[in-house]
């Protein structure tokens, strides 16, 4: 029993510290394939068509079934040299069969293709919803990212404002400073803890969010990691081009909309192949008992063929709309190719944007910072008021925020160029 509670607690003593090491996005983007739901009922739908598949082929074999009866018959009956006499009678039989399909038209092999097709186009769709999903992931995986950023930022300015006002508090008390000097430092104190209550709120929801998508119920003790490099894998701006090349070849809902035309091609076949005669052959083997009479083993050998002459034109009008769906399914291509490379020009250029943005946020801060540095010295210099130094500092906060919300931006704009090949 001692050695059953260690064990436990050793577990949860794992668990917690597992629980509570920082995710990195990997580990988030493999937790939400694995728990979300979608996926597992489009893996579902995958089995059935494999399923599928398989008795498509095994139609291929032959039968064998076996079979017993027995029937009674009162009054006059007829006697096992079919002449009729006066009494009862009993008949019993057992017996066994077996038949193969020699030839239909190729049907079976077309519906084998057919079902092959089926099953490929699910997992194509299995591959997408898990590329969406590996999208998603990504998308709230940086925004906490960013609000972590951002409530560092708050932090900072309103430490700095604290040891501002510190030091004001030094100077009054010395004689050297007016008391009211100090309300603008506790005005924008008040000002800077309520951002600071706001990007901590922010970034509570945007983990809530994370772990909605992973399927978690305890968000409390999640956290992620912070990647060192974040950018160093991500500078790279593939071309529009070079994208949709790669795209075209690899993408999922690329591939499940030809394999759909290829599967609906195959019904076309199939539907013409009821256009022929189908030949089976059959063998059945069996023992009857009449009366008090045993008959000897009987065995039966033979071919049975269907030659279709008229048939409501049931067939003609299959094939006509097997041959529609085929044309429904060429446009499904040629949009699913349209949507795509529409996608990927619109993710390149939105990369090329993000890029600009940081950019120009990046030169906003340097001038932000030299801006405050000044603004700065002229306060220490008595040549500007604390209203000024603020404004500066305030000018120079949201100039650090935007720098963070385009650089993300960016990565996200990237990651999106990356999923899409």
């Amino acid at each position: 029993m001692r050695k059953i509670i260690i064990i436990i607690a050793a577990f949860l003593t794992a668990f917690i510290a597992s629980a509570q090491t920082p995710w990195t996005l990997q580990q988030c983007v493999d937790t939400a394939l694995a728990n979300n739901r979608n996926i597992k009922q489009r893996e579902l739908m995958r089995q059935n068509n494999e399923i599928a598949w398989q008795q498509a082929r095994n139609n291929l074999l032959p039968n064998l079934n076996a079979s017993a009866q027995h029937s009674w018959t009162f009054g006059r009956s007829k006697a096992s040299n079919e002449s009729t006499m006066d009494g009862n009678s009993n008949n019993s039989r057992i017996g066994i069969s077996s038949g193969v399909t020699l030839f239909d038209g190729l049907k079976m092999k077309y519906e084998i293709d057919a079902r092959m097709a089926d099953l490929k186009k699910s997992e194509a769709d299995v591959l997408k919803i898990r590329q969406d999903i590996a999208l998603s992931v990504s998308s709230v995986f940086l925004q906490v990212l960013l609000n972590k950023e951002l409530l560092l930022i708050s932090n900072d300015q309103l430490k700095l404002t604290e040891s501002r006002l510190e030091q004001q508090k030094s100077l009054v008390e010395a004689g050297k400073l007016a008391e009211g000097e100090l309300l603008e430092l506790y005005s924008q104190q008040a000002k800077e803890e309520l951002i600071r209550t706001q990007a901590e709120n922010t970034l509570q929801l945007s983990l809530l969010d994370l772990a909605q998508i992973l399927e978690l119920r305890d968000f409390e003790k999640l956290d992620i990691t912070i990647p060192a490099d974040l950018l160093e894998n991500e500078l790279q701006l593939l071309s529009a081009e070079s994208v949709f090349a790669s795209a075209i070849k690899n993408r999922a809902e690329i591939k499940s909309a030809e394999y759909q035309l290829k599967g609906s091609e195959k019904n076309i076949q199939i539907a013409k192949s009821s256009y022929y005669p189908k030949l089976d052959f059959g063998v059945d083997m069996g023992k009857s008992y009449y009366k008090y009479s045993g008959s000897p083993l009987s065995t039966s050998v033979g071919f049975s063929l269907s030659v279709p002459i008229f048939n409501k034109f049931q067939v003609k009008n299959q094939v006509r709309s097997a041959q529609i769906d085929v044309k429904s399914n060429q446009l499904n291509v040629e949009n699913a190719k349209l949507e795509l490379h529409k996608t990927v020009q619109q993710a390149y250029y939105n990369a090329v944007a993000a890029k600009s943005k940081w950019d120009a946020s990046v030169k906003s801060v340097t001038s932000s910072t030299e801006a405050y540095r000044f603004a700065n010295q002229k306060y220490e210099g008595g040549r500007a008021n604390v209203y000024e130094l603020y404004q500066a500092k305030n000018n120079l906060a949201r100039a650090q925020s935007e720098v963070a919300q385009s650089k993300y931006e960016y990565v996200f704009r990237l990651k999106i160029l990356e999923l899409l090949k």
